[in-house]
């Protein structure tokens, strides 16, 4: 990525003064910085005006010291500037997974992601291809592997939802800079907060958004990080604790956060309560195929031909996605819709509409 020039106009927080005076005293004495002082910085970022050094040591002063939503916010604001939106006429729900991707168990957001299509409620998603550092794979891939298109210009992916009621944001696409950062996020070796921000760029300024988290106090940065926001104000946000930190719910006993017009409330499921009785264990495929077996899966299931623990968990994923935009009023009445989509073949006739695409 080339250097910006040195007459670059900025404001007055360079990335080394930043770590010299605030984010890089060391991890107890670090403070945190300024909605001016991250809006610099990631302005700075943007531009290319870091030497590697100085950008790595940042990132990783930002990953010790934990940043907070005012920070992720400022970031989120300045990497607004640079999204190409492309909003459809349906609302749907947008659901940023982890961009680094699934090594172990079946993606199964598309399928999921489909069969509420199906129910009628309408759903985006978006990735990067091998976004590091773990590089794994994602949504891109599934849907490469279904003979789904995924390098769409932002226009051509507002089209798909509002023809098939499901779309596909290629990130290359619709945030340029942040694509731009690739090679010097793949030589840091760890996920930096670029990692967070990207999936909460939205960039088809959906109302609702569906998000995973490792920990509640995460889902409720998040939550706040929305709420402080200039760039974009989504009414709901539903978050759950997520399989690799993926948009996917984990089997067992897990948390669920959801933000709603300003206010925040947690509660415990039992996923065995919805159909989903068994271990993470069940859900993983062929780590060399994470992509060609979720896709295969996924046609599967859509056509009905499965009625097992994959099926299962597709259900009740795409439940809690007809569920944050709130066209069922509880999981139940969610689950019971994903049901009858993949029974009357309104799902795989979604599936057929992408195709063609």
């Amino acid at each position: 990525m080339a250097q910006a020039p040195e007459t670059a106009e900025f404001g007055e927080w360079p990335l080394k003064r930043l770590m010299t005076e605030v984010v890089g005293t060391g991890v107890k004495s670090a403070e945190d910085m300024t909605r001016e002082q991250a809006t610099d910085a990631m302005k700075r970022i943007l531009a290319g005006e870091p030497d590697p050094t100085t950008l790595g040591a940042f990132w990783l002063a930002n990953r010790w010291k934990h940043n907070n939503a005012e920070e992720l916010a400022a970031y989120a604001d300045v990497i607004a500037e640079d999204v190409v939106y492309a909003e459809p006429e349906a609302d749907p729900v947008d659901c940023g997974a982890n961009y680094d991707g699934k090594g172990d168990t079946a993606i199964l957001g598309a399928a999921a992601g489909v069969v509420a299509a199906g129910a009628g409620t309408p759903v985006v998603v978006h990735s990067g291809d091998r976004v590091p550092t773990q590089k794994q794979d994602a949504y891109k891939h599934v849907f490469d592997e279904l003979g789904i298109r995924t390098e769409l210009v932002p226009i051509e992916s507002a089209e798909m939802v509002d023809e098939t009621g499901f779309g596909f944001y290629y990130q290359p696409e619709f945030a340029p800079l942040v694509h731009a950062l690739w090679d010097r996020r793949d030589r840091m070796g760890v996920r930096t907060f670029v990692n967070t921000i990207e999936t909460i760029a939205n960039p088809a300024k959906a109302d609702v958004h569906l998000g995973s988290f490792y920990h509640l106090a995460f889902a409720k940065k998040i939550t706040d990080t929305f709420e402080t926001m200039e760039a974009q104000s989504p009414r709901r946000v539903v978050m759950f604790q997520g399989m690799e930190g993926y948009d996917d719910i984990r089997p067992g006993y897990t948390k669920v956060g959801e933000w709603t017009d300003g206010e925040f409330t947690d509660y415990e499921i039992e996923t065995p309560e919805y159909g989903m009785d068994f271990e993470y264990e069940d859900l993983e495929v062929d780590p060399d195929d994470v992509a060609g077996d979720s896709a295969r899966l996924t046609e599967e299931i859509l056509a009905g031909e499965r009625d097992d623990h994959f099926a299962d968990a597709v259900a009740l994923n795409a439940a809690f996605r007809i569920y944050a935009r709130e066209d069922a009023e509880s999981i139940d009445d969610g689950l019971e819709m994903a049901r009858e989509s993949i029974e009357s073949g309104a799902a795989e006739a979604v599936l057929d509409d992408l195709r063609a695409f």
